[in-house]
């Protein structure tokens, strides 16, 4: 069990690391956010091997993928308002422990509850060791770094998609679903005893919690003040629709490609293998085009485009194998595309004073949405008597529209 720290000198003195070692850091917490995204990722690709061993229907399936997410979701509001209580080191290591374990946990699931179970203990763990990692980046890069830290940090996303999931789908072709997980599992008791000895003991945030607790106002009543802006739930609500619109689309698209469109499992690692490199330097660039034009009218084009793919992802029949993969890469370049700008909008919209409870709430709702999504997936899709999934293009349609309602939320936020 995490115990506080007993309170000493300020730890800030020892920011900034040397060059050398403070590179091996952000490199160590990549390692640690690739984990837990691949985590995440490697469930959906391997749906159509769940739902035929575990003989379950794609609604149930839908519950393996959203038990994560809300999990991530809830415990990362209950963590909120105490992970500033603890030495970081000590925190992290300890959810990414636990996390772990987790992950050892679905690679052992007997049966579909065991499974789901064992989602929610991974979402729990991995969700808030996630936020913690952030919290790490915030306290020992300076602010003149920091976007390059971010940067290296998110690039886990794109790695996940290139190489971890075609990875993992490799060794579920070869061993069985349970092999991807067992690697998970191992790589990260790997990191976590490289991070024992790479991660500086951080107390410094502890000590200035201290400092300067006459000043602050109590928890809730800093909530209060967040949540009674119209603003807020604007930004809120457009992160949230940035969200459902993806991810009603995502948990059927493997299923999809293999039921409906012909797609072999040992092919399903070309989708995202093409998507995650494609989206390496995409994201590149519409950061940067994001910058130069605005924030609003490259959010604008790059949504109206993305619903192009989603269309058609959800409604595509038996194709050719170039048409699938040409279809599902511009899916993931402009579905992912769109949070560049949109999340600089969200972030943006909040004073510096309130960021921290702000984006603790925000990056809550953010998880909840999903877990929501894909329950709304789940109760449209069914499977036919031959296979194929059905009414996977109502998913398209509403996914479409959730895109609609983010451009018109979008057009509505203020900066603060």
């Amino acid at each position: 069990m995490i115990q506080p720290q007993r309170l000493t000198a300020s730890a800030a003195s020892q920011f900034p690391l040397p060059a050398k070692q403070e590179a091996i850091l952000l490199y160590a917490l990549a390692a640690m956010q690739f984990t837990h995204i691949l985590d995440f990722m490697i469930v959906m690709p391997l749906g159509p091997r769940l739902m035929e061993i575990f003989r379950i229907t794609p609604s149930q399936f839908g519950v393996i993928v959203s038990a994560y997410t809300f999990s991530a979701g809830f415990f990362g509001l209950l963590a909120a308002g105490v992970l500033d209580r603890f030495d970081r080191k000590t925190a992290l290591l300890t959810l990414y422990c636990g996390f772990g374990v987790a992950t050892i946990a679905c690679a052992l699931a007997p049966s579909y509850h065991f499974l789901v179970l064992a989602r929610l203990l991974a979402g729990g763990f991995g969700g808030v060791a996630s936020a913690t990692i952030l919290a790490v980046v915030g306290d020992a890069i300076p602010p003149a770094r920091r976007g390059a830290a971010m940067g290296t940090i998110f690039s886990a996303f794109s790695l996940a998609s290139v190489a971890g999931v075609p990875a993992g789908l490799f060794l579920a072709n070869r061993w069985g679903w349970h092999a991807p997980f067992f690697l998970l599992g191992g790589l990260s008791a790997l990191i976590l005893i490289g991070m024992f000895f790479i991660l500086p003991v951080m107390r410094g945030h502890i000590h200035e919690n201290l400092a300067v607790k006459a000043l602050k106002p109590k928890a809730w009543e800093e909530m209060k003040t967040i949540a009674g802006q119209a603003n807020h739930w604007k930004a809120f609500a457009l992160t949230v629709m940035m969200t459902m619109a993806g991810f009603m689309i995502i948990p059927y698209i493997s299923p999809s490609l293999v039921s409906n469109v012909g797609v072999s499992n040992e092919r399903l690692p070309l989708v995202y293998l093409c998507g995650g490199a494609v989206t390496f330097f995409s994201a590149r660039w519409i950061g940067r085009l994001s910058d130069r034009i605005g924030l609003l009218p490259v959010f604008t084009t790059v949504s109206l485009v993305a619903i192009l793919p989603i269309l058609a992802i959800s409604n595509l029949p038996h194709v050719p194998l170039w048409v699938a993969l040409a279809i599902t890469t511009c899916f993931m370049v402009f579905t992912s595309g769109r949070f560049i700008p949109g999340m600089a909008m969200v972030t943006n919209s909040v004073e510096g004073r309130y960021r921290g409870g702000f984006m603790s709430i925000n990056s809550a709702l953010q998880q909840f949405a999903s877990g929501v999504a894909a329950v709304i997936a789940a109760a449209l899709v069914s499977r036919a008597g031959d296979g194929r999934l059905l009414h996977y293009g109502w998913v398209g349609a509403l996914g479409s529209a959730s895109i609609l309602v983010s451009i018109y939320l979008a057009k509505k936020l203020k900066p603060a």
